[in-house]
C-alpha cells in the first residue's frame, strides 16, 4: 500500500463531495450488480482474441451493460446490473473490437436473457462460437486488454501503477468494468518453473511486487501477479481469484504453486484457501506480510461514520462476521503457512504499537499465529517490509523448502464428445481402492478433449466423469496408476438432458460473492413436471459424498441436503417446484436441451409464513 490504511479510512470524512458522491455512487452500483461468469470455447472456428458481452433492452434500444476481451479460448468475467441480459461472444479477427460479418460467433443459450438478481455471482454461462453465421449487436468497440487469467503484464504501463491501485479501491465498480480482475503473467508459461503468485493489499498494485520480482530466480520461478478492485468485498475477490486459477490450471495443469500476500492481500488469500484450498492441492506454502488479522478498528469508525463507505471496510472490522468467521476454520493440511510481521511504527496514545499502518495485535491475531509454521519479525514498516533485503532473504529461503519433486502417477484422460461442442468444466472422479480412501475430484477442460492428471498416490482406483449436460461411457471404470508411466482412459461423452441447482442461504450475497448451499432448509419435495415427465424428490440428508458420487455418476437423478440434480430429461420446457417446511412452494420455469448446461441459478425460498 502506497497510503496508510488508516488515512485512506478518514479521507472521505475530509474530502470534497464530488469525491462522497463518486463513492456513495460506486457503493450502491456495486451492492445492486451480479458476475457472470463462463467459457467461451472457439471448436475449429476460431483462434485468437475473443469479445465477450452482455446487453440488456432499454426500450427498443440495446444497452451494452459490460464486455471485455480475452487473448484466447477460456474463462470470462461479466459485471452487470439487476434485470435480464443476453450474452455474446464472438472472434475479433480483425482487431476493432466490433463484430463484423462472417466472425465466428455464440449468444448464450441461443439469445434467451439470464436474470440478474443484483448480488452474487452467477457460473455455468459457456458458449461456443459458431462457424460465422450467428450474428451479434455491434454496440461500442471492446477494450483492447485481456481481462483473461494469463494476460501478459508490462510492469511499467501505467494500468499497474500505483495509481491505478487506488483506483480500484475507492472505484472498485468502474475498475471492474475497466480492468477486471487478473491474474497476470510477467512472462510465458514455463511447465519447469514454479508459479509465485504475488497478491497485493489495499490500494496497491502490481508494481508493489518490484523488488520482490527483480530478486525471484527465474530459472526456478515464474512470477504471477494478481490485480484485483481492492474496495470491493474481501470475499467476492478470493472467489474470482479461485475461478482465475481453476482457468490457469485448466489451461496449463500447473503442478505446484507458491503465494505470497502483503497485507490485505492475506485475507483475500486465505479465504481462498479456506474455501476452495481443497479443490487446489497445487499450493504448498502461504506467506503473509503485514496482514491484518484482526481487522481494523479505524474501519469500524468508518462504516459507522463516513457518509459513504468503500465495500471492503465492512469486512476489515474487527467484530464484523467476515473476521470472526476467517478462523472458524483451518488452513488445508497441504499448505505449509510463514506469517511475516513489521513492527516499526509510532504509537501514541490513540494507536498501539504498529507498523505505520497495522497494529502488532492484529498482525499477531493468536489464532494466525498457531497456525504458523514459522514466524518472522522485521524492524520494517508496513511498506519497507516489501524492499527490505532481509525479507527477500527470508522469502527466497521459504520458497526454495518446497522445491522437492512429489512422487506419484500420472493420468491420462482423454474424452471424445463425437460431433457435440465441447464446453464445460467436466470432474474426473477418483476413489482410491487399496487402501480404500475418498474420492478426488478434479477439474478438467472439455474444450481440450480431456487432461493429464499427475502427482496421483499410486494404486487401483475406480474412475468416472461427471459432465454437466452430458452422461460418460462407460458410468465408471477401474484403473491401476503407478509411478512407471502414464496409465490412459477414455470416456464418451454422450448428450443428455439435466436440471441441477441448490437451495441457497437467505441473504444477498456482494458482487461475485457464491451464495453458499442452505445449511438447513427443511425441504420436503422436489418436483420437476415437463414433456413426458413428472418426478418427485426427497433429500437424503445421510447420503455422504462419496455415495452422491456413485449415484450421479449412473446417471440417477438425486436430492440431498440442499442440492438436487434430475438427469436423462428430454428436450423441452420444464417447471421446478420445491416445498419446504413452513415456506410458499417456489415455482420456476427452466429450458432443458441435451448438451448444454443444466445448471440453475441458486434458489433463495421465500421468507417462511
Amino acid at each position: 500500500m502506497r497510503r496508510h490504511f488508516v488515512i485512506a479510512l478518514v479521507a472521505p470524512l475530509m474530502a470534497g463531495g464530488c469525491t462522497l458522491a463518486k463513492l456513495e455512487s460506486q457503493t450502491r452500483e456495486y451492492d445492486a450488480s451480479t458476475v457472470l461468469v463462463g467459457r467461451v470455447e472457439t471448436g475449429a472456428h476460431a483462434d485468437g482474441p475473443i469479445v465477450v458481452g452482455a446487453y440488456t433492452r432499454g426500450g427498443p434500444q440495446l444497452r451494452l451493460a459490460h464486455q471485455t476481451r480475452l487473448h484466447e479460448h477460456g474463462g470470462y468475467e461479466l459485471i452487470v446490473p439487476r434485470g435480464e441480459h443476453v450474452l455474446f461472444a464472438f472472434a475479433d479477427r480483425n482487431g476493432n473490437g466490433l463484430f463484423d460479418e462472417g466472425e465466428p460467433a455464440a449468444r448464450h443459450a441461443g439469445g434467451r436473457p439470464v436474470a440478474a438478481a443484483g448480488s452474487g455471482m452467477i457460473g455455468g454461462l459457456d458458449m461456443v462460437l459458431g462457424d460465422g453465421t450467428t450474428e451479434v449487436p455491434r454496440l461500442e468497440p471492446a477494450p483492447r486488454h485481456s481481462t483473461q487469467a494469463g494476460a501478459p503484464i508490462d510492469l511499467d504501463a501505467d494500468r499497474f501503477s500505483a495509481a491505478r491501485g487506488r483506483d480500484g479501491y475507492w472505484e472498485p465498480l468502474d475498475f471492474f468494468r475497466s480492468q477486471g480482475g487478473n491474474i497476470h503473467f510477467v512472462e510465458p508459461y514455463d511447465p519447469s518453473r514454479t508459479p509465485v503468485l504475488f497478491v497485493h493489499g489495499a490500494a496497491g498494485s502490481p508494481q508493489d511486487w518490484r523488488h520482490q520480482i527483480a530478486h525471484l530466480d527465474r530459472s526456478r520461478y515464474q512470477a504471477w501477479l494478481y490485480f484485483y478492485p481492492s474496495g470491493a468485498p474481501v470475499e467476492s475477490m478470493s472467489h474470482l481469484l479461485y475461478w482465475k486459477l481453476l482457468n490457469l490450471q485448466l489451461r496449463y495443469r500447473f503442478e505446484r504453486l507458491q503465494i505470497v500476500a502483503h497485507s490485505m492481500g492475506g485475507l483475500v488469500a486465505r479465504r481462498l484457501l479456506l474455501d476452495n484450498g481443497e479443490q487446489l492441492p497445487q499450493v504448498r506454502r502461504f506467506v503473509t506480510l503485514s496482514t491484518p488479522w484482526a481487522g481494523e478498528v479505524t474501519a469500524e469508525s468508518g462504516v459507522r461514520l463516513s457518509p459513504a463507505v468503500v465495500p471492503s471496510w465492512h469486512d476489515m472490522r474487527p467484530d464484523g462476521p467476515f473476521m470472526r468467521s476467517l478462523f472458524d476454520r483451518r488452513l488445508p493440511a497441504h499448505v505449509d503457512y510463514s506469517l511475516l510481521f513489521g513492527h516499526r511504527g509510532a504509537p501514541g496514545l490513540w494507536r498501539p504499537n504498529n507498523d505505520g499502518t497495522v497494529t502488532l495485535a492484529s498482525q499477531l491475531r493468536r489464532a494466525a499465529q498457531e497456525e504458523a509454521r514459522t514466524i518472522f519479525g522485521y524492524d520494517e514498516d508496513h511498506v519497507s517490509i516489501l524492499v527490505s533485503p532481509q525479507v527477500t532473504a527470508q522469502l527466497q529461503g521459504l520458497l526454495a523448502r518446497d522445491e522437492a519433486t512429489g512422487a506419484g502417477g500420472r493420468l491420462d484422460v482423454r474424452l471424445d464428445y463425437g460431433t457435440e461442442p465441447r464446453v464445460g468444466i467436466p470432474l474426473l472422479v477418483l476413489r482410491p481402492l487399496d487402501p480404500p480412501g475418498k474420492s478426488i475430484a478434479v477439474a478438467i477442460s472439455a474444450a481440450e478433449g480431456g487432461a493429464s492428471v499427475s502427482a496421483l498416490a499410486p494404486g487401483p482406483y475406480e474412475a468416472g466423469v461427471l459432465a454437466d449436460g452430458f452422461l460418460a461411457q462407460p458410468p465408471r471404470q477401474s484403473v491401476s496408476i503407478g509411478t512407471g508411466g502414464p496409465s490412459a482412459l477414455s470416456f464418451r461423452l454422450r448428450p443428455q438432458g439435466s436440471l441441477n441447482g441448490y437451495v441457497g442461504e437467505d441473504r444477498a450475497r456482494p458482487a461475485g460473492a457464491l451464495l453458499a448451499a442452505h445449511a438447513a432448509p427443511r425441504i420436503l419435495g422436489i418436483r420437476l413436471h415437463g414433456p413426458g415427465v413428472d418426478r418427485t424428490l426427497s433429500p437424503r440428508r445421510d447420503m455422504t459424498l462419496d455415495d452422491a458420487y456413485r449415484e450421479l455418476l449412473d446417471g440417477r437423478d438425486l436430492a440431498w441436503a440442499s442440492a438436487f440434480t434430475f438427469q436423462g430429461l428430454p428436450e423441452g420446457e420444464y417447471e421446478l417446484a420445491i416445498e419446504a417446511a413452513g415456506r410458499p412452494v417456489h415455482r420456476s420455469r427452466h429450458l432443458v436441451v441435451p448438451g448444454r448446461s443444466g445448471q440453475v441459478v441458486p434458489i433463495v425460498l421465500a421468507p417462511e409464513r
